[in-house]
């Protein structure tokens, strides 16, 4: 098994990354575990409350259950992946079952934050964007795709993302095999990352 992180800012282009690894693997060989499903339930918050949490601190994440499922996956076990609801700011009820695969992508902001994920991580990806262009990307996603109003994106921005951004996620650049800086032409760093996944691939036959 082949365990990837791709970490890098909010609105960096993760997902873009991840997408166009994807496109290359058989779907039966690869699985994407995803920071955002392993925020921490806010029992006996109110929306009020939770939608206050600073969600880009790495207190915020459930590091114990992730590496639990983490290991439990590289140990050939099926695992119930958690799903967060963003309009509510918290876990659902409901569960994905997750099977082991040949490739396991674990992405998110904040997983080189943690040491004992980060070692359970084969290869580590850094996606590098400038801060304008991770602002509107931000700003398009938490407004069509999670119910946001203009004035509370930009909030959040001034008051969390960016300040933990320069604290938390920045600095895990070290932590990174390779860096890659997203644009969406950038097909030379991808086809780097899918020739690195591939030769490992080979060795682990």
């Amino acid at each position: 098994m082949l365990i990837i992180g791709i970490a890098g800012g909010t609105g960096s282009g993760k997902t873009t990354v991840v997408n166009q690894i994807i496109n290359n693997l058989p779907l039966e060989e690869v699985t994407v575990i995803s920071q955002d499903s392993y925020y921490k339930m806010n029992v006996g918050l109110s929306y009020e409350e939770r939608s206050k949490i600073n969600f880009d601190h790495p207190r915020a994440i459930d590091f114990d259950l992730l590496i639990e499922h983490l290991t439990s996956l590289r140990n050939n076990k099926i695992i119930e992946q958690p799903i967060y609801s963003f309009s509510t700011h918290n876990r659902t009820k409901d569960t994905i079952k997750t099977h082991p695969r040949k490739v396991i992508i674990v992405e998110g902001i904040l997983i080189f934050t943690n040491k004992i994920l980060r070692d359970l991580i084969d290869i580590k990806f850094y996606i590098y964007a400038d801060s304008d262009e991770r602002l509107i990307r931000r700003l398009r996603r938490d407004i069509q795709e999670r119910g946001r109003d203009l004035d509370e994106v930009l909030l959040r921005y001034q008051d969390t993302l960016k300040p933990m951004h320069e604290q938390f996620i920045e600095p895990t650049k070290s932590y990174a095999d390779i860096i890659i800086p997203h644009d969406k032409y950038n097909t030379v760093a991808i086809d780097i990352v899918r020739t690195v996944i591939n030769e490992r691939l080979k060795d682990d036959l």
